[in-house]
Parts: structure tokens; C-alpha cells; sequence
């Protein structure tokens, strides 16, 4: 298995709303320099996390109270920038499950779903009170349910919504599997395949 099975997710979220977070941002090219997905998390959003004086930065949310759980809430266009697959890593090695945003770059989306991470575009209208609620609410808990496709807000069922994923994506996420792993499952069948060709 490349991760854990995801069902169910319930958790606080961190507020990051903004727009454009590019693949440096989130991991930093100098930090590219293990093959493992182990290990990343420590410096997921390095430059924004730590002063010049490597002292935690005590305006990034990441240092708060409220810097800790599973679901990272982000802006548009989140993971722009370059195809590296370690912003996924670093984001997972964090502890993060899924990334709710306005919109997501398509490589970061695919990278996201292959490395044990939901990524969630809510309907028009419901990201700004999403964010709003969670601003003001910060420990409120929100559920989020793969196999239904539904995200849940705890007290506030106004706000409860449905999500699309690739079916194939959402059956991997199910099973902890990612491409490859697909791929050895499937070992048996690919080889009769190739037998009758």
C-alpha cells in the first residue's frame, strides 16, 4: 500500500486562502534532495513557516494554535508552478488528508490524489462562507466522506456539500493504492493478456 485507506476524515482545518501557492512555496527547491516520500513535511512551506533567523514566523498560520489537522483550506489555483511531485509528499508527510480550494493546478490535483490526498473544489458560493465560518470558528470539525462524496460541517448543515472525484481516483484513494500499485494488483491480468496477444 503507498497509504493509509481513506474513508473518513474528520478534523479541524488550517486556513491558507490564498491564491496562486506555487509547488515553491509549499516545498522549496532546496529541499529536493531525498527520492522517499518520508521526511518532506518538516519543511512544507519552509519560507513562510520560518524567519530569515530559522525562528517560526508568528504571523503563518502553521505556528498557531490553529496550524495543526487533516484538511488544509487553500485558494485558487493552489499548486501552480512546477510538476513536483514532493509538494504532495510534504503536504501528506505534514499530516494533511485532503486540500479544499477554489480551483487546483492539474498536475498538483493528479500528484494530490496519487499520494493519499483528497482535493475538493466546493460549488460556486459555498468556498467564501466556507472560509468565513472557519475564520471565525476556528476548532469547529468538519467531516469529509469519500465514499459519499459529501463534506459535513459540524452544526452548520447549510454548508454541507458534495464533491466530484474520478471514480477510478476515489476507488485508489479507498483502497490506499496509487498508480503503481494499481498496476501490480492487476499483474495476473495484464500477463494472460500479453499471453493471448
Amino acid at each position: 500500500m503507498a497509504f493509509k485507506p481513506i474513508s473518513k476524515i474528520t478534523s479541524t482545518a488550517v486556513l491558507l486562502p490564498v491564491d496562486h501557492v506555487d509547488t515553491d512555496q509549499i516545498i522549496p527547491a532546496r529541499f529536493l534532495k531525498a527520492t522517499s516520500r518520508e521526511g518532506f513535511g518538516k519543511n512544507l512551506f519552509n519560507s513562510w513557516r520560518f524567519l530569515s533567523s530559522g525562528e517560526p514566523n508568528p504571523e503563518f498560520v502553521f505556528n498557531g494554535p490553529n496550524g495543526k489537522g487533516e484538511i488544509l483550506i487553500a485558494g485558487e489555483n493552489f499548486g501552480c508552478g512546477s510538476s513536483r511531485e514532493h509538494a504532495a509528499w510534504a503536504l501528506h508527510d505534514y499530516g494533511f488528508r485532503a486540500v479544499i480550494a477554489k480551483s487546483f493546478a492539474d498536475i498538483f490535483q493528479g500528484n494530490a490524489l496519487n499520494n493519499g490526498i483528497i482535493p475538493i473544489v466546493p460549488k460556486p458560493g459555498y468556498y467564501n462562507e466556507l472560509v468565513d465560518l472557519v475564520s471565525k470558528n476556528p476548532n469547529i470539525r468538519i467531516q469529509i466522506d469519500l465514499s459519499e462524496q459529501k463534506v459535513e460541517i459540524y452544526g452548520h448543515t447549510g454548508l454541507d456539500f458534495k464533491f466530484d472525484i474520478n471514480p477510478f481516483r476515489k476507488e485508489c484513494l479507498l483502497k490506499g493504492t496509487d498508480l503503481v500499485d494499481f498496476l501490480i494488483l492487476k499483474r495476473e491480468t495484464i500477463t494472460e493478456f500479453e499471453r493471448n496477444l
